[in-house]
């Protein structure tokens, strides 16, 4: 059996897969997901209330194409109902220790950015 050559990945690149990863990780609820199961484990519904403002179906697409690469792991357990719960691969909480970063920077700068935007909005009417 022949081995494949590594791929190079360019997120510039138009047709880089990476890109594609790189919008669903990055995407309004793809941060918002990554970040709240990095605080550990969670059930489908525990992270839609967690997760405020997300619907059923857009958290479902949004934790398939996180599992497709390979970002999140999904357990489901033979019972009745059903008991499925979701958590970081560890590539996954790689990415999210980074989103975590972003989001403590952004958190303990929102009186900075807040006033930016009112800067901006003043004189861009």
């Amino acid at each position: 059996m022949t081995s494949q050559p590594a791929l190079e990945a360019n997120v510039f690149a138009r047709a880089c897969a990476s890109r594609q990863v790189l919008q669903n990780a990055t995407g309004r609820w793809g941060v918002l997901a990554l970040a709240a199961l990095g605080e550990g484990p969670h059930r489908f519904g525990e992270l839609r209330r967690h997760v405020d403002g997300v619907s059923e179906r857009m958290l479902a697409q949004t934790l398939q194409q996180l599992e497709r690469d390979g970002l999140v792991s999904r357990r489901a357990e033979n019972t009745i109902p059903p008991r499925v719960e979701y958590s970081l691969t560890p590539l996954g909480s790689r990415v999210a220790e980074h989103l975590l970063g972003l989001i403590g920077v952004l958190e303990a700068n929102i009186a900075e950015i807040t006033a930016a935007q009112q800067d901006y909005d003043s004189t861009h009417e």
